[in-house]
């Protein structure tokens, strides 16, 4: 796959109301102080070409993903749309699923990961660290092993909370970082790209009421995912 800087945007649903499109790796998700692509402007800049539209396009950011983390995403196009799939991040109705290649698997294979968190916003780190520790956050996930290796984890994991670098945090916390984390996993000098994608998307259409589900698999023939067998995983029989 070539970089993310020289991707085209691939959008895999539009309608009136909403854009579905992949975010690459290392491509952040929305304008930041860095000043660096991102795929809102992409996504914007899509629109404007497309639609001839003059001026100022709305399009409003529903969620992040880190920028390491490939996958699926959905933008309103509508400030009304905004609202109510805000409303959904917060009742729990927008579900997000992760696939990550962790370096052995976890014991048990299926559980649930709760930890308290607090980030350094001088060098951007996530720590582990108590309730009682001042801007702690709660953070919890669910992890289920799909696939191993002698070395290698393909693991299935959903977010309950939405906390930054929380997936990262969390399975370096039990010793299983993900492939490729230079940040939480370097004890593993693992060289290429974070092997986490964000490649499953559920929601409510915000006008429909049709309950949605967008699927994007990771880059199969790259490292470490063509180890597994992802369509096993991501176009179950």
């Amino acid at each position: 796959m070539s970089d993310a800087t020289e991707e085209k945007l691939i959008v895999l649903y539009e309608d009136n109301h909403l854009i579905v499109a992949m975010k690459p790796q290392n491509l952040a998700s929305c304008p930041d102080e860095s000043g660096d692509d991102n795929l809102l402007d992409r996504v914007r800049e899509y629109i404007r070409t497309t639609y001839a539209k003059p001026g100022n396009v709305y399009v409003g950011l529903v969620h992040r993903l880190d920028r390491p983390t490939g996958g699926v995403m959905v933008f309103a196009k509508t400030s009304k749309a905004a609202g109510r799939l805000g409303e959904q991040m917060k009742s729990g109705d927008f579900e997000k699923r992760y696939l990550a290649v962790l370096n052995g698997a976890p014991s048990p294979e299926t559980g649930t990961l709760v930890n308290y968190l607090k980030k350094n916003t001088v060098n951007n780190m996530v720590y582990l660290c108590t309730q009682a520790t001042d801007g702690a956050k709660m953070a919890s996930l669910d992890y289920r092993v799909l696939q191993k290796t002698d070395r290698f984890a393909l693991t299935e994991i959903k977010l309950h909370t939405g906390r930054s670098h929380q997936i990262r945090v969390q399975t370096a916390g039990i010793a299983h970082p993900v492939y490729g984390d230079m940040r939480y996993g370097k004890e593993y000098a693992q060289k290429g790209k974070l092997a986490l994608w964000a490649y499953s998307l559920s929601f409510t259409h915000p006008v429909t009421k049709e309950r949605m589900k967008f699927i994007c698999e990771p880059p199969r023939d790259e490292t470490p995912w063509n180890k597994f067998s992802l369509s096993e995983v991501v176009n179950p029989a």
